[in-house]
């Protein structure tokens, strides 16, 4: 399995920044990407994905932009919170609910 690297978020700025200042000097982005890739020691496809998702945060190319995503994951994590306070009320008043039916005079009318 290949070593997962974590950058700063100053090393993702610089390296986004320096391709969109010197694609000029290159014959498409994909060039200049890879040089500048090679350049800081990072794979060209960590720096591509960098910089098309830079691209749909500014509006500048379609998709999810990054606060989106991020919305989702939040959503996702209540969801799954909520889902098991669900499971814990459930639990309990069926507890409840059978601790109640085993003591005389109050059993349900089934």
């Amino acid at each position: 399995m290949a070593q997962v690297k974590r950058y700063s978020p100053e090393v993702r700025d610089r390296a986004i920044r320096m391709v969109v200042d010197h694609r000029g000097e290159y014959p498409s982005q994909w060039a200049a990407i890879q040089s500048v890739a090679n350049k800081l020691g990072m794979t060209p496809e960590t720096l591509r994905i960098w910089v098309r998702q830079t691209e749909i945060d500014t509006g500048d190319r379609e998709g999810v932009t990054s606060e989106a995503k991020e919305r989702v994951r939040q959503l996702e994590r209540e969801n799954a919170e909520l889902k098991r306070a669900n499971e814990i009320l459930r639990a309990v008043s069926i507890f409840f609910a059978t601790e109640l039916d085993g003591q005389p005079g109050t059993k349900r009318n089934k």
